[in-house]
């Protein structure tokens, strides 16, 4: 169980995840704040729309996962290399 829960919050090789401090529900303001993230976090990442980044020349899709954090619903944010 506890494998699973590293897997979906996306503890793996060559994915990047990280958690927002806001919940998005649209996914144009998604995008554009995942991509002034990665640019506060020194990547140079472009959102290129419909959930698709190129981050550092890499073409990346974005997953977003919503997880129970004790008891508060926590938007997690993965990208998954193409």
């Amino acid at each position: 169980m506890l494998w699973f829960f590293n897997w979906l919050s996306g503890y793996r090789k060559n994915v990047i995840s990280f958690t927002l401090n806001h919940r998005y529900d649209q996914l144009d303001e998604y995008g554009t704040a995942v991509e002034q993230e990665l640019t506060a976090r020194g990547y140079d990442a472009v959102y290129e729309g419909d959930r698709y980044f190129l981050i550092d020349g890499r073409s990346y899709l974005l997953q977003g996962y919503t997880l129970p954090m004790g008891g508060v619903p926590m938007q997690r944010t993965v990208l998954k290399p193409m």
